[in-house]
């Protein structure tokens, strides 16, 4: 049976990213737990990035990045055919390598 989305935010690449809420479950707590309760920043994340990203190593992974002093939360997605799902979500202190392929 499969899940409704936990949410679903349409990016300013104008793609639909959706996540259920076991899979976000597992990214805060076995994954990613210093993610715990930023989901809210998540969302943000992908609505309002501060870049984005094309991954050097898959063409259809994207990186969005919003700054969180001292730190970057990155979300990183697949789109596929204007639709697109969380791969992880992370903190990090530097932007990774990649085509740059959006900026506000």
């Amino acid at each position: 049976m499969e899940e409704n989305p936990h949410f679903e935010i349409l990016t300013p690449l104008r793609v639909l990213i959706r996540t259920t809420p076991s899979y976000w479950d597992n990214i805060v707590t076995q994954k990613h737990p210093i993610l715990a309760n930023q989901e809210e920043l998540a969302k943000l994340t992908l609505e309002e990035p501060s870049e984005i990203r094309s991954s050097l190593s898959d063409p259809n992974v994207f990186l969005y990045y919003r700054s969180d002093p001292p730190y970057y939360l990155c979300i990183v997605v697949r789109h596929l055919n204007g639709e697109g799902f969380i791969i992880t979500a992370y903190r990090t202190h530097r932007i990774k390598r990649g085509q740059l392929v959006w900026t506000p």
